[in-house]
Order: C-alpha cells, then structure tokens, then sequence
C-alpha cells in the first residue's frame, strides 16, 4: 500500500463508526509487522503519536468531510 491513509480512509468507511474502525485498525497492525511499521513511519511524519495517530486522521477527515457538505448547503440557502 503507498499510502497508509487511504488504508484509513477504507477502514472508516466499512466500519461504519470510528470505534469499530479503530479496533479494526489495532487488529491488522498487531498481525502485520510490515503495516505496524509503516503506520509508526507515518506517525512520527505527521507528529502523531501510534496511540492517537488513526484517531486523529479519522476525526481530520470526518471533521473535513462534514465542512464540505456544510459548505454545500450554505448555497442552498
């Protein structure tokens, strides 16, 4: 996978709630050495920490996604 954030981005949209996803998520890198290090690269390139760092991406982009429909709807009205 080039980039760990679509990955994210997959995971939230099956899951359905950002619990889910996250848990989702834990599993796959406990049983994937090669994704737990790149998901480790990728914290520490964005300043996240491994803890917070999925959390953090899916509220950015749930929070950005929200803004876009808001930004639609303002010409509706």
């Amino acid at each position: 996978m080039e980039d760990i954030t679509e990955l994210f981005i997959q995971i939230l949209t099956q899951a359905g709630s950002l619990d889910m996803a996250e848990a989702e998520f834990k599993k796959m890198i406990g049983s994937d050495d090669k994704l737990h290090k790149q998901y480790r690269e990728w914290c520490h390139e964005n300043g996240s920490s491994e803890r917070m760092g999925f959390l953090d991406f899916c509220e950015e982009y749930v929070n950005g996604r929200e803004e876009a429909w808001d930004s639609l709807n303002d010409f509706d009205e």
